[in-house]
């Protein structure tokens, strides 16, 4: 394993024991299916540093392995994911919750549905690397096939305007796909009923419930926003259950009109990997079937950088609904095509969701890009509180919260 380096997370420094070359060999058995294949090595090393990813412990194992047939050895890249074993937040959280269920479900049928109905219509795109092994007792892992020696990497720095559209050309068709899908059979999504609300005591947590209020004191010593207090400050109590009312409006609340898809659920940089300008996209642990503004609204705070979400967000979005509408052509939905307007409309409606990842998600992920740990910012409110005074941060909402005033967001839903 790599040494001690504060480039990691804590828990992806040591593999646990049950990870050896006998399971290794069991997956290759599987995934292979070569007689006699011999695991001559296995080497661990952690698969993503520090700020890439929270909700899971994830290693990469280079297995070197012979067969009969070889002459030579070969060696195999996996990325192997798992729940974490370290006592804590994390684990407590995560323990209880669905999220291997879910992913599991997106790897094996949900995705592969989506990639088989676009072949049909002579469209070759691939949403996500083949998941070769999973299980859910005696523990809960899933194994990929690792990208990184494909030439695919996760980005270190801001995406440029025309990976953004890249990112969002494929969101669009998945999109596309599952909501022609809905349309046809409503209830064939139903095991996809849990997302970041449903995750055991999330709504509970200091972050959750204080990020508000660190928002608003920030708000008090920035001249040129305190004005913006008094729009804020009757949310205070009730954001939260705001935005559980837009994310699970499919489930608690269905609305005739509404655009309804599955939703990725946590569409940002770190859940995506490039090469060039083709992306793969990761981690569907928060995957539901929503609004599909679910989607764009959380990339507009989590996935844009700031200069890109003041400049060219609507740009992006007309992009993405464009590709949106054609796949839905291709793929041959008969019935009323959806429109831009009504799109509009439908995420101006929800724009709680806006208010929660404006005032809560934006200044975490914004730090997560500076390198820091997430999960020693959520545990820490001194560190929770700090976020809010990165120049980036305030730069932004200086240009988006008058924004929100000029276009009605603060009037009362």
């Amino acid at each position: 394993m790599a040494a001690n380096n504060a480039t990691y997370n804590s828990d992806e420094l040591d593999a646990p024991e049950w990870l050896s070359a006998q399971f290794m060999k069991e997956i290759l058995d599987q995934h292979l299916k070569i007689p006699h294949l011999k695991v001559i090595e296995v080497k661990f090393s952690p698969a993503s540093v520090k700020g890439d990813h929270y909700a899971s412990v994830m290693f990469r194992a280079a297995v070197k392995y012979e067969t009969p047939k070889s002459k030579d050895s070969d060696t195999i890249s996996l990325i192997i994911k798992t729940m974490p074993e370290e006592e804590g937040l994390k684990k407590e959280m995560l323990g209880e919750s669905h999220i291997f269920e879910t992913e599991i479900a997106m790897y094996t049928e949900v995705l592969p549905k989506f990639e088989k109905i676009l072949r049909e219509a002579e469209d070759e795109t691939a949403f996500c690397t083949p998941c070769i092994y999973h299980s859910l007792k005696p523990r809960q892992v899933m194994v990929f096939e690792d990208l990184l020696p494909k030439g695919y990497s996760v980005l270190r720095r801001n995406a440029n305007l025309e990976e953004l559209q890249a990112a969002l050309t494929k969101l669009a068709k998945w999109h596309a796909v599952s909501f022609k899908l809905l349309k046809e059979q409503p209830k064939q999504f139903g095991h996809l009923k849990y997302d970041l609300t449903t995750v055991p005591n999330m709504l509970e947590q200091d972050f959750m419930t204080k990020s508000l209020g660190h928002f608003i004191d920030m708000l008090g010593k920035e001249a040129s926003l305190k004005p913006f207090q008094k729009y804020f400050e009757p949310m205070r109590g009730k954001i939260i259950q705001r935005y559980v009312d837009v994310v699970r409006e499919y489930r608690d609340n269905r609305q005739e009109n509404s655009y309804y898809v599955v939703c990725h659920g946590d569409f940002h940089l770190r859940n995506m990997m490039f090469k060039g300008l083709d992306c793969m996209l990761l981690d569907f642990q928060m995957s539901h079937v929503g609004s599909m503004t679910n989607d764009v609204i959380y990339a507009i705070y989590m996935l844009f950088d700031g200069e890109i979400q003041r400049n060219n967000t609507d740009e992006l979005i007309f992009s993405y609904f464009q590709a949106f509408l054609s796949t839905l052509k291709n793929i041959g939905y008969q019935d009323k095509l959806p429109n831009l307007i009504e799109f509009r409309r439908q995420m101006f409606q929800n724009r709680y969701l806006d208010f929660l990842l404006l005032t809560t998600f934006q200044p975490l992920i914004i730090s997560m890009r500076q390198g820091a740990d997430p999960g020693e910012v959520v545990e820490d409110e001194q560190m929770t509180s700090q976020i809010y005074y990165q120049t980036e941060y305030i730069d932004n909402l200086k240009v988006i919260l008058p924004r929100m005033l000029h276009l009605g967001y603060f009037e009362p839903l």
